[in-house]
């Protein structure tokens, strides 16, 4: 590329986030496999808010609950596992095999060595009972398909055996071979979770064997990885990258050169789109609202959010661990937080917190998109996991 990185100003990048990540009404996806495919991975920690991030991005949300469950539990097209900074996510199943290879592999090996060395400091047995146990495991969640850890103990009783995790340690407590050593195979890409023993709410999950994929070289899938991420988040920092990603500084330069990813120039400096996608967007036709969940990865997408998001806001929309609570969507901007209030309508309540550029239209198009949202959900009670003051507040 000759000559200075064209520069993408915040109103193109919010143009690029409306279209992109299908929250302009007339991009919205007919199925949850798109939702996901648009946006590379939806966040999983918090159950609810991955069917609530994929209702806000559907034509017809009305068939949410179903149509996702049936991508993650019948088809098989979504899968929940452990993925980037080492965090619960759902992905299209096509793209297992490229997030394990690309950060599954560095954590697995840290985890299964941690378990190791905690339960010898434990006195528990040594790695060699460890794998007769996990061995064991597998043929029984293979016979059964899919099963708790307490299904499981009936039949490997050796799963419920008990020893004391980071002895000396702050977290110090007393943890069941059974849920550190499925966590442990969770990551290493081995099970991953099944249907809930609940509702599409709950966080009690069943476990199934993982499907089997082809194993790939690192390298290359770090670079599929960024590829699919840029074409559908970028513009982006070395800074959003490495933190998106959870990678060495090292890795994200390797892969950025690999793809052929061109440089721009934004607010916070340089930053990276992938090749071939310098043209410039025009934006959605007509101005939009959403009401987006805890965690959703729009609202997740990038550490430098000040384009989209005003700092003054933060301390009201974050938890203390720098986790997003459900977030108001105008035009490309969070301007504030919704929260189901308690009792038994379900009724969806918001408040505007940043009200540059929020007018009648806005209003009366985020009235329309909470009105949308609780035709679907209706009476279930939706808590985000990780709560944030001003959700706490709308809520009581």
């Amino acid at each position: 590329m000759s000559g200075n990185p064209r520069y993408i100003a915040p109103p193109e990048r919010r143009a690029r986030l409306a279209l992109r990540h299908r929250l302009a009404a007339s991009t919205r996806a007919t199925a949850p496999e798109d939702v996901a495919d648009s946006l590379v991975a939806l966040h999983g920690s918090d159950p609810a808010a991955v069917y609530l991030a994929v209702g806000a991005r559907l034509a017809d949300s009305s068939g949410t609950v179903s149509e996702t469950a049936r991508a993650l539990y019948e088809d098989r097209t979504l899968l929940r596992m452990h993925g980037m900074r080492h965090t619960v996510f759902v992905f299209p199943t096509e793209l297992t095999a490229v997030v394990h290879a690309s950060t599954g592999l560095a954590v697995a090996a840290r985890e299964r060595a941690s378990l190791l060395k905690n339960m010898a400091k434990a006195g528990a047995p040594d790695a060699v009972w460890l794998k007769e146990v996990e061995d064991a495991a597998l043929a029984a969640l293979a016979r059964r398909g899919q099963a708790t850890a307490a299904e499981l103990a009936q039949d490997e009783p050796r799963l419920k055996e008990q020893f004391v995790y980071a002895a000396g340690k702050s977290y110090e407590g007393v943890h069941t071979v059974s849920t550190q050593l499925l966590r442990v195979l969770g990551v290493e890409g081995k099970v991953v979770r099944g249907r809930p023993l609940g509702s599409w709410t709950s966080n009690q999950f069943r476990w199934a064997v993982a499907p089997e994929h082809p194993e790939l070289d690192v390298a290359e899938a770090q670079s599929t990885l960024l590829r699919r991420w840029l074409s559908t988040c970028g513009p982006a920092t070395e800074a959003d990258l490495k933190w998106w990603t959870g990678w060495r500084v090292t890795d994200v330069r390797r892969a950025l050169a690999t793809i052929g990813a061109e440089p721009v120039t934004l607010d916070e400096g340089t930053g990276y789109v992938a090749a071939g996608d310098l043209a410039p967007l025009a934006g959605p036709a007509e101005p939009w609202a959403a009401l987006l969940p805890a965690l959703d990865p729009t609202a997740m997408g990038w550490q430098q959010r000040d384009w989209y998001l005003t700092p003054e806001l933060r301390p009201a929309l974050f938890d203390y661990s720098g986790n997003v609570g459900p977030t108001v969507w105008w035009n490309g901007r969070v301007v504030g937080s919704w929260a189901q209030r308690a009792g038994a309508d379900g009724e969806i309540v918001w408040r505007v917190l940043d009200r540059e550029g929020v007018g009648r239209e806005a209003e009366a198009a985020i009235g329309e998109a909470a009105e949308r949202l609780r035709g679907w959900v209706g009476t279930t009670r939706v808590t985000p996991r990780f709560r944030t003051p001003v959700e706490r507040e709308l809520s009581a």
